[in-house]
């Protein structure tokens, strides 16, 4: 292993040196106990290791098979690897071009319902971007009820709580803008990118006051506007029936107590709690928090000014729901003069009978294809291509437009439709309509 020494506003840090590009794989953002707000690491001693990548937030895989738990996005995104776990999961990896200055810089939040996942599973990957000269950077954050408690009892003086996974992003994000020029980025520069609850993340980042304007551009994969329109967010007081029931099923007296609890209690008490609500995902959510997440200003009158590029796939999970936020968003855009660029990713995997289905268009867009069992075709590695070009056009200029696309228009009525022919089109919406009342758009 080749390795690479930086000095950076934090200290001197050591990175792996690929044929492609340099990686920091693993760095301390920020630290923090449970329910507590990340504070940001600025300062290290000696040289830190970056060459291996670190923890990722407790979940189910956890504690079970991931094999049998997750079945299907094993075998899709996760086969032969291994990760580790600890609610002290506050690292990022950076992929960065040799020898750059001042280059555009994506930072890309991963989804996973809020519940799971890791910045460094297979398919998110950055080294093809870092052939075009985009620094690539993602985050772990804390997740499920690590990440998303919420109870008046833990309000802090201001009247604060919650959502702290997301404010693990937000410092994640300080830190890079803190620290990217040391990189070779340029930190006045910044796509934010981010799928199914990434992208929810990425939108609720966009009116988080305490990072207004950190934002050249913006691309959202199966999730923008879904808490804006569809799936707004609870407040902290209706989240106490949920949490008050969490308690119980790990035996505690009060959030005090259950606050102490064993990691491992503590999910199987949350995910036990689950059962019994009929709709259980608002309470694993992001809340209203007061300050980070804001009622008066999360809403669709309320959007930056920046370029936009949002997505979907055809067989997403509710594929109907998702055009009509897509397209809310791009007339929202349009009406306040900001190209928003829409896409339906239509190319059914090869493989089997899945289709198009949520997380897919994920392998296309960071080209890593290579990673899945899938006998992908000739027609898959040119769109992967056209994909991951078309978001480094985008992130460099404002604009996706590349070879091997026809004239993408920004304008909500239209849609790029990606498939091995790609044409601009008009949203087809009975067809999208009846995959989501026939059940064909699904998360698996």
């Amino acid at each position: 292993m080749r390795t690479v020494e930086l000095t950076i506003p934090c200290g001197k840090i050591k990175g792996v040196e690929t044929d492609d590009c340099l990686e920091f794989r693993g760095i301390k953002y920020a630290n923090a106990g449970r329910w507590e707000y990340p504070v940001q690491v600025e300062q290290w001693d000696g040289v830190y290791d970056a060459t291996y990548h670190k923890d990722c937030s407790y979940q189910r895989r956890a504690f079970e098979d991931d094999e049998v738990c997750n079945a299907f996005y094993h075998n899709e995104f996760r086969r032969g690897s291994s990760f580790t776990y600890s609610e002290d999961c506050f690292y990022l990896g950076i992929q960065t071009p040799k020898f750059v200055e001042k280059a555009p810089v994506i930072i890309y939040i991963h989804g996973g319902s809020f519940t799971g996942g890791s910045y460094n599973e297979d398919h998110i990957n950055g080294r093809e971007l870092t052939r075009n000269g985009i620094i690539f950077c993602a985050m772990n954050y804390r997740l499920g009820p690590y990440g998303f408690c919420a109870h008046p009892d833990l309000k802090d003086k201001d009247g604060i709580c919650g959502n702290y996974g997301l404010y693990d992003q937000y410092i994640a994000i300080k830190w890079i803008r803190d620290n990217i020029a040391a990189f070779g980025g340029d930190p006045d520069n910044i796509t934010i990118m981010g799928q199914s609850a990434g992208a929810m993340s990425v939108d609720i980042h966009l009116t988080n006051e305490m990072c207004k304007g950190w934002f050249r551009r913006a691309y959202m994969m199966s999730g923008a506007a879904l808490q804006r329109k569809i799936l707004k967010p609870y407040t902290v007081e209706k989240m106490k029936k949920f949490w008050d029931a969490v308690c119980e099923k790990a035996e505690c007296q009060n959030m005090a107590q259950l606050k102490s609890v064993d990691p491992e209690k503590l999910y199987y008490a949350w995910f036990d709690a689950q059962k019994q609500f009929k709709f259980s995902m608002p309470y694993t959510f992001p809340v209203y928090d007061g300050k980070l997440l804001r009622k008066e200003t999360f809403t669709m009158n309320n959007i930056p000014d920046i370029p936009y590029i949002i997505g979907m796939t055809t067989n997403d999970m509710i594929p109907f729901g998702l055009e009509i936020t897509n397209k809310s968003w791009a007339k929202k855009a349009y009406s306040i003069g900001s190209p928003c660029y829409l896409y339906d990713f239509d190319r059914d995997l090869p493989g089997d009978d899945k289709g198009t289905w949520h997380c897919c268009d994920m392998l296309y867009v960071f080209s890593t294809l290579g990673i899945s069992w899938r006998p992908f075709e000739e027609d898959d590695y040119k769109l992967s291509k056209i994909m991951n070009k078309m978001l480094c056009n985008f992130a460099r200029t404002g604009n996706p437009n590349c070879d091997g696309l026809p004239y993408w228009e920004a304008n909500w009525q239209k849609v790029m439709r990606l498939n091995k022919e790609c044409e601009l089109v008009n949203w087809e919406t009975k067809k999208i309509f009846m995959n989501t009342v026939t059940g064909k758009g699904t998360s698996i």
